[in-house]
């Protein structure tokens, strides 16, 4: 009896000692070796380009532009991409010059239209301090109806604050363009991520008493 006993205990003994010992070991995580460096700080390489071009665009419009062809320029100088990408430098060029002729045209068009503003502004005011006379020494003698003056001014003077936004608009254009750009430039999807779409049923639910039949449906998996 005392025999099987410790025979028991001994097994028991055994098996503990087994269990604690690991049989696989746990891989290595190499996420770190990715997203950090030595330092252990996270580098995201493509935010960092693109607040870059974002800035130079900011300094000077199309500059942002200019940084991102060097980018391009430099990844076929180091053989980092197939072929000389003649077709992107293109279209990188083609909208740094849409950039200033769009600009130098909106710009030659405030002034223009500042100017007229002004000019019939001015044949208003005397007009209005003279007796709805004209000025003499102006242009716009031809003018007898002063409402009309009127109506033209407003006119010059709305079309000149539509420019003016459009510059505005032109040059936030020029620096979102820089700034997406770039970040399009380092963004990359890893081979682990997959879509999975299969078809699949969905159960309805039952209410007073009736089931209904399960209707179609698409299973959407998404692994990262």
């Amino acid at each position: 009896m005392r025999s099987i006993f410790l025979l028991i205990v001994t097994l028991l003994t055994f098996a503990t000692a087994k269990a604690q010992n690991p049989v696989t070991k746990k891989p290595a995580d190499t996420t770190k070796e990715k997203l950090f460096v030595d330092s252990g700080t996270y580098v995201n390489q493509g935010k960092i380009a693109a607040h870059k071009a974002a800035m130079k665009s900011l300094i000077f419009p199309g500059l942002g532009q200019m940084y991102n062809y060097g980018l391009v320029v430099d990844d076929v100088k180091n053989g980092r991409v197939k072929g000389k990408r003649i077709a992107q430098k293109l279209y990188i060029i083609g909208k740094t010059a849409a950039i200033y002729a769009g600009g130098t045209i909106l710009v030659m068009s405030y002034i223009d239209n500042r100017e007229q503003y002004k000019r019939f502004l001015t044949e208003l005011q005397y007009r209005q301090a003279n007796g709805d006379k004209p000025d003499p020494n102006g242009n716009l003698a031809q003018y007898t109806n002063t409402p009309a003056l009127t109506v033209a001014k407003n006119i010059y003077k709305r079309n000149s604050q539509v420019v003016l936004i459009s510059l505005v608009g032109i040059y936030g254009l020029n620096v979102l363009d820089a700034y997406v750009t770039t970040r399009l430039k380092y963004f990359n999807i890893d081979e682990t991520l997959s879509i999975r779409i299969a078809p699949s049923l969905i159960n309805s639910n039952t209410m007073y008493g009736y089931s209904a039949p399960a209707a179609p449906a698409l299973k959407l998996t998404l692994k990262l």
